[in-house]
């Protein structure tokens, strides 16, 4: 794949992705969008009916309550960044199959080196699969781990919390860490760089 220079280069060239059979049936691409920086990213499974019609993650009703999670710490849309595992609407909504994935894997893994997050969020269990591979979302939602560096946070996906309404106060106590988690990573103390040896005279 080659280096893009900026995150709206990336963007750009994956709106003519052909690499999957999902280009076949997309209306739009869903590239992803919010800050270009950005301390929080936000990554889902993939578009759904809405989302190819407008070329815009998360904008129908599971994306009306990511928003209003994203409100309730503090933050906007202009803050974070939204993407999906998969750029284009898999037919029937169905879940995107490992070969597509993969294929679209350098779109995401590029925008995740352009915005440099220090806090991934993954809504759902494929962007869970990506980061700590053979977890389940049951068991790890709300416990935050490093990842290469980066700190990881499952979560449900809020199209869960639609269909459970028991999991809305879930997702609401796992977001509130999201600021704590920053507010800890602000206060570790860079390391003292080491005294200078000095050579004997």
């Amino acid at each position: 794949m080659p280096e893009y220079a900026s995150l709206a280069e990336l963007c750009h060239a994956a709106l003519s992705c052909t690499a999957c059979d999902l280009s076949k049936h997309r209306t739009q691409v869903v590239p992803g969008e919010g800050a270009a920086r950005t301390d929080v990213m936000f990554i889902g499974e993939g578009p759904g009916y809405h989302e190819d019609q407008q070329g815009r993650p998360f904008v129908g009703p599971a994306g009306k309550l990511l928003d209003e999670l994203i409100a309730s710490i503090g933050m906007t849309r202009a803050d974070v960044y939204i993407a999906n595992m998969v750029k284009c609407r898999p037919p029937g909504n169905r879940d995107p199959s490992p070969a597509e994935v993969e294929a679209c894997g350098h779109w995401l893994d590029g925008q995740i080196e352009h915005i440099d997050p220090k806090i991934i969020v993954t809504l759902g269990r494929h962007s869970l699969a990506k980061f700590l591979p053979g977890e389940t979302i049951t068991r790890v939602h709300g416990k935050a781990r490093k990842v290469d560096g980066r700190i990881v946070l499952p979560v449900h996906h809020p199209a869960a919390a639609l269909y459970q309404q028991s999991l809305r106060g879930t997702l609401e106590e796992d977001f509130r860490q999201i600021p704590q988690l920053l507010q800890q990573m602000e206060q570790v103390p860079e390391p003292e760089p080491k005294p200078k040896q000095l050579g004997l005279f």
